[in-house]
């Protein structure tokens, strides 16, 4: 039999970045924290962390956290049947990856009335559409939002749909770099902007007009300074037609290559033995995202 005292110890320590942070949520020392830590690892005979800044599962730990995470979930949904059950009445708490341009737009819309009716807070990772799996793979989410429609081992996918991006760029920054009109073999030569070095959208992008090779690009792991550095005419860049209808509505931002532009899907990835909650959780994001993304057809 699992000890789950252990088990919650790691997932505190792996969820909170720390074993000081996970002592203050457990409500123990920090002593105490480490000890349940390594006597997990003399059950398991290996270890189960790497002490690292911040510390991460092995192996092993991950598949540790994943199961205390899903019985996490199990758990609540006899607590919902048995409310006798539930002694300290605490708010349910999934953690889940998403990209930053969908927490910039439509995410918090799509889930704010559902957390408040359900009870539930919210650790929210942040990692780029094309890579966000790899933290379910890990075992550190419960859920992502990400590009890729092949779930991992136990899990299932739904397509929401996709967002749509658009080559925009600022008036300066078009009159300095294209004052004869955007050609799209001008690209590469003229300065871009990325949101990371996992980020390819770009690269599609121009792949889809023919272009090919590298490009010069700035880097900007920032969603909302994304769209600063693109007014600011630093460079021209992909960016969520939701984030910008008003910056093009003023003319503050305009399309490179207009009605040019580039979807990218979006799959919700979740455990299939989630419990209710995820279950409801992706029920509602079906029904909302509708509502801000547009259809994906598959090439």
């Amino acid at each position: 039999m699992f000890d789950y005292k252990l088990l919650s110890a790691l997932a505190a320590v792996v969820e909170q970045a720390g074993f000081e942070r996970a002592a203050q949520i457990l409500g123990l020392s920090q002593s105490a924290i480490s000890q349940r830590i390594k006597l997990l690892e003399a059950r398991v005979g290996q270890p189960v962390l790497v002490r690292g800044t911040p510390p991460s599962p092995t192996e092993i730990g991950r598949r540790l956290l994943n199961h205390v995470q899903q019985v996490r979930l199990l758990e609540r949904d006899l607590q919902t049947l048995v409310p006798a059950l539930d002694e300290e009445g605490l708010p349910e708490r999934l953690r889940i990856a998403l990209n930053a341009d969908s927490l910039a737009t439509w995410w918090a819309q799509a889930v704010g009335d559902f957390c408040a009716e359900q009870h539930l807070l919210l650790d929210l990772i942040v990692e780029d559409q094309t890579v966000g799996l790899k933290r379910m793979r890990a075992g550190e989410v419960a859920a992502c939002l990400c590009a890729s429609e092949r779930p991992v081992a136990g899990a299932r996918s739904v397509l929401l749909g996709a967002m749509r991006y658009r080559a925009l760029a600022s008036p300066a920054f078009i009159e300095r770099h294209f004052p004869d009109g955007v050609r799209a073999e001008q690209l590469p030569r003229t300065p871009a902007l990325v949101f990371g070095p996992d980020d390819f959208l770009q690269h599609r992008y121009l792949a889809s007009l023919g272009v090919d090779g590298g490009f010069e690009h700035h880097l900007c792991p920032s969603s909302e300074g994304f769209i600063r550095l693109t007014e600011a005419g630093l460079g021209w860049g992909l960016v969520p037609e939701l984030q910008v209808r008003e910056q093009l509505q003023r003319g503050e931002l305009r399309e490179l290559l207009p009605d040019k532009p580039i979807d990218v899907p979006l799959y919700w990835h979740h455990w299939r033995n989630g419990g209710q909650l995820l279950g409801l959780l992706t029920e509602q994001l079906v029904r909302a995202s509708a509502q801000w993304l547009v259809p994906w057809k598959q090439l």
